[in-house]
């Protein structure tokens, strides 16, 4: 961490940002001083504080401890779960606190995980039990959450492992680096529930939209990494771009599902440009295509989604049921190509074969033929092997066709950064593998005259 003086400017951009994200009608008011402030700390803490403390509890503190209680002692709203830290005075360790029922919780499970457990490995819950039952308690208040330090588990710099732990997570202690880190992370959590105005957001839309334009121009790894840094802290935007890449690099039906899975926290998405031209198609395709157990999200659109967004679903699928309806993969020049590419493979006679040889419901005809008179030749699209031995081929050679169409593509809005309709072909979504997605990402595009 180094310096105290570092944790100064964060927590000030914390409590700024805490403030601005405030909602007086969901949230406990403000104290007065917080405000008036802008802080969410206390005056700090004295040396002779910090020593007597560590005197009481026998142990030197972890210098991000140290450093950040010099700088305040205590804290208001540790993230969205916290609601108090300690400060010198109120350090205990856990087993000495009115909080020990974690420590008998974990020590019940730990205990009943060993009744269960004869394979000679530690059982469930054994060493969070032990790391609880010797832990530095940090928070004093909470939602059913705690946070700790771990005297026994030291790095090099002196710092104690840091440790989140919640009843209603569905998970056991979630183990940081150091204090620092655990409450690195409570700030970005808290980023991703509140969305609030501030240096933080403005920050991170700008990377995006960085990796938006690296993305267009042909970059794939950075943008892909600033996409999920940014999903940390909650902006959708870093998801929509991030699905159409990840799509293009392969298993684009479970992507578009993850995506579009219902709730009102993606209305402007499904009422954008990028879900009427790309992901609708694509949705359509995903659900003829799932498996009984799969994520279908167009169902629950259809029950779920604003009335104009049910429309648009239905006009859709009302089209699609029309004779001669064709799908539309761009901009009239882009569309006439990939047509060109997909009309020709699809009527290929490997690409009329049945994906499977028929489920037989019949009874089996054995044909027997005397002498050495001439026998028909087998015909080779009944081998599904030989069908995709063929399919394969003909994807080689219409490849570097389609290729070349992309430089006739162009974005239909600014969140749109890959030609993703391309799946909805079943043929073109045998023709694009993983490999050639990353090669059509790795090729600039739609900087030609702007979005259609």
């Amino acid at each position: 961490m180094g310096e105290c003086t570092a944790w100064r400017p964060f927590l000030e951009q914390w409590s700024a940002e805490w403030i601005a994200g405030h909602d007086p009608e969901m949230d406990a008011p403000l104290a007065r001083e917080v405000v008036r402030d802008t802080w969410l700390g206390f005056a700090s803490a004295s040396e002779d504080e910090v020593v007597a403390a560590e005197a009481r509890l026998g142990r030197r503190l972890p210098p991000s401890l140290r450093e950040f209680l010099f700088v305040t002692n205590g804290w208001r709203d540790a993230g969205n779960f916290i609601y108090r830290l300690a400060g010198t005075a109120e350090l205990e360790w856990l087993r000495d606190t009115d909080d020990r029922s974690w420590i008998e919780v974990w020590e019940d499970l730990a205990e009943d995980g060993v009744e269960e457990d004869d394979d000679g490995e530690e059982a469930f819950g054994v060493q969070e039990a032990k790391v609880l039952a010797r832990s530095l308690r940090l928070s004093l208040e909470g939602d059913a959450a705690v946070m700790l330090l771990d005297p026994d588990d030291v790095d090099e710099n002196g710092e104690w492992a840091a440790y989140w732990l919640a009843s209603w997570s569905g998970e056991g202690p979630e183990r940081y680096d150091s204090f620092y880190d655990l409450m690195r992370q409570q700030w970005v959590s808290f980023h991703a529930l509140r969305k609030p105005q501030g240096a933080t957001r403005d920050h991170w839309d700008a990377e995006v939209e960085r990796a938006r334009c690296d993305a267009l121009a042909g970059a794939v790894d950075g943008p892909l990494a600033v996409f999920a840094q940014a999903h940390e802290y909650g902006r959708e935007r870093a998801d929509v771009l991030s699905m159409q890449m990840k799509a293009m690099l392969g298993g684009w039906r479970d992507h578009v599902a993850s995506l579009t899975w219902y709730s009102p926290d993606i209305d402007d998405l499904l009422l954008s440009p990028l879900f009427t031209a790309q992901l609708l198609p694509l949705l359509v395709r995903q659900d003829q295509l799932a498996h009984p157990h799969d994520l279908r999200p167009l169902p629950r659109l259809k029950e779920y989604a604003p009335a104009p967004v049910r429309a648009l679903v239905a006009d859709y699928e009302a089209r699609t049921a029309q004779p001669g309806f064709r799908l539309t993969f761009g901009g009239p020049e882009f569309d006439a190509a990939v047509h060109a590419v997909a009309d020709r493979l699809a009527g290929q006679p490997a690409f009329q074969a049945p994906d499977e040889p028929p489920m037989r419901t019949g009874p089996i005809v054995v044909t027997l033929y005397a002498g050495s008179g001439s026998r028909p030749e087998p015909d080779p699209l009944s081998d599904p092997a030989k069908v995709r031995a063929a399919r394969v081929a003909l994807c080689d050679e219409a490849w570097p066709e389609l290729r070349a169409a992309l430089r006739l593509w162009h974005p239909v809005c600014e969140d749109h950064i890959a030609p993703i309709s391309l799946f909805a072909d079943p043929v073109l979504a045998q023709l694009i593998t993983p490999d050639r997605g990353r090669e059509i990402l790795a090729t600039p595009r739609g900087t030609g005259p702007g979005l259609q």
